[in-house]
Parts: structure tokens; sequence; C-alpha cells
């Protein structure tokens, strides 16, 4: 049986939402302002990493990191390669 995850994170006045589809099959979304810019499906290792571009002047790639388990779902947002992992809200819808 599959079931979705919802996570959200606002950065740089921008929406970074995540969708996580758990089950046989797992399949990650992400959405910048409500537009779909990435989308991964995970190996073995149950996480998967997407960058995206944020639409900035001029663009800003940021990386989320989907974990999709053992347990419950996570997702966090890296801004760069050496910042600090911000975790990304889990959503009830």
């Amino acid at each position: 049986m599959s079931r979705r995850h919802h996570f959200h994170i606002d950065h740089l006045g921008h929406s970074v939402s995540a969708t996580v589809q758990t089950g046989h099959r797992a399949v990650v979304e992400i959405l910048v302002d409500g537009k779909e810019t990435g989308h991964a499906t995970p190996d073995d290792d149950r996480s998967v990493t997407v960058p995206v571009e944020l639409p900035t002047e001029p663009p800003t790639t940021v990386t989320v990191r989907a974990i999709t388990g053992p347990g419950a779902p996570r997702c966090v947002l890296y801004a760069t390669a050496d910042g600090e992992p911000q975790a990304m809200a889990p959503r009830p819808y």
C-alpha cells in the first residue's frame, strides 16, 4: 500500500515543497513555487538527493534530500554544499 507524505519550507522568499510517495516503489517530487522542478526514484539505499533551482536573480541551486525509510519519511534542504541542513516541516495534507 502506498502513502503520500508532504513536506514544506520557505527559502529565499520561495516555497519549496516535497511529496514522498512510499510503497513498493518510492517516488519523490519537488515543487518550487507550485511548479514541479525535480523528480526522482530512490535506489535500494532508501534515500535520494534532488537538485533544484530557485527562480532568483541569478538562479540559486539548492538540494533536497529525501529519506524514504526506514521509519517515517523525512526531507532536508541543503542551500549550499557545505551549508547547514534545514529540516523541511511535514504537512498533514
